[in-house]
């Protein structure tokens, strides 16, 4: 990520002086982080797969790519040998996630966030590469510890490659999980005062409905870019077509500048958004109407 997201964490960070901070130097608290990738070895000039395994102690968890109204992302900043590329880091889906009772977006459970990278063709066969890299994030359970540690990668280059077995089983399970847009599911936004709802509609015979009222309460919207508040409360009307009514709170601060075109949002429903309990979370990003 760039500079001006970073910035802006740390603005949040600002916002939690009342609770304890605890400083870098108290290393992975509350967590175990590495690099690891998905294949066993180096083939020149093809793509490849490696992940940012975060094993979170009991009682701990870190945060997604936009945490909410507190908290700071887990990023990853590269420094690749010349010729070498690194896409952008891909987070799982959302989770919501309590700092101290403030509702955040993060993860309790261990998770995997990933990233491809391209190595150059004119690598040499039997070499080793060291791949190297800092990640920065902020750990939470009784108390909070922002951190960063170098982390590094050592691969052989050779002319095939195989599965690494472990860390392939992981990833696949995070690429399955991912959020998608679907064409069974309609979106539309709008606002008034300080109320933003959010209205989705099924549209074919794919989209799943919720059976009941008590099975759309659990239905949770995730932000993308800070227009609502996390920690307010999201009220969800289930109509008698299938369609859902969600009623968010615009956050009181929002730091992106002017008011967004669009309702940036990822809707995670337990059951799924289409048959056989298919797609667990929905991206969408609405028009606001104003």
């Amino acid at each position: 990520m760039t500079n001006g997201p970073s910035r802006r964490w740390l603005v949040l960070v600002v916002l939690l002086s009342s609770f304890i901070i605890r400083d870098s130097s108290f290393g992975q608290t509350g967590l175990k982080i590495q690099l690891v990738s998905e294949v066993t070895a180096i083939v020149p000039g093809k793509p490849f797969t490696v992940g940012l395994w975060l094993d979170h102690d009991r009682g701990w968890h870190t945060y997604w790519r936009f945490p909410g109204i507190v908290g700071v992302p887990t990023q990853l900043k590269w420094n690749l040998p010349k010729g070498w590329k690194a896409g952008e880091l891909i987070y799982p889906e959302p989770e919501r996630t309590l700092m101290f009772q403030i509702k955040a977006q993060g993860f309790d459970r261990d998770v995997m966030l990933r990233t491809e990278i391209t190595p150059p063709a004119n690598l040499k066969i039997g070499e080793l590469v060291t791949l190297t890299g800092k990640a920065s994030w902020m750990c939470c359970g009784n108390s909070c510890h922002p951190a960063s540690m170098d982390l590094s990668l050592t691969l052989p280059v050779a002319e095939s490659s195989a599965i690494h077995e472990k860390w392939h089983k992981l990833l696949n399970e995070e690429r399955a999980r991912a959020e998608q847009f679907s064409d069974a599911w309609t979106a539309s936004a709008s606002e008034k005062g300080e109320t933003v709802t959010l209205t989705l509609k099924p549209v074919t015979a794919e989209a799943r409905l919720s059976k009941s009222q008590r099975e759309a309460d659990k239905i949770i919207v995730f932000t993308e870019d800070g227009w609502f508040d996390t920690d307010k409360p999201q009220i969800i009307q289930r109509q008698d077509d299938g369609s859902l009514v969600i009623r968010l709170t615009k956050a009181e601060t929002y730091l992106g500048g002017k008011p967004p075109k669009t309702l940036r949002v990822i809707v995670r429903n337990e059951e799924g958004w289409l048959q056989n309990g298919r797609l667990r979370c929905l991206k969408i990003e609405p028009k606001i109407v104003r």
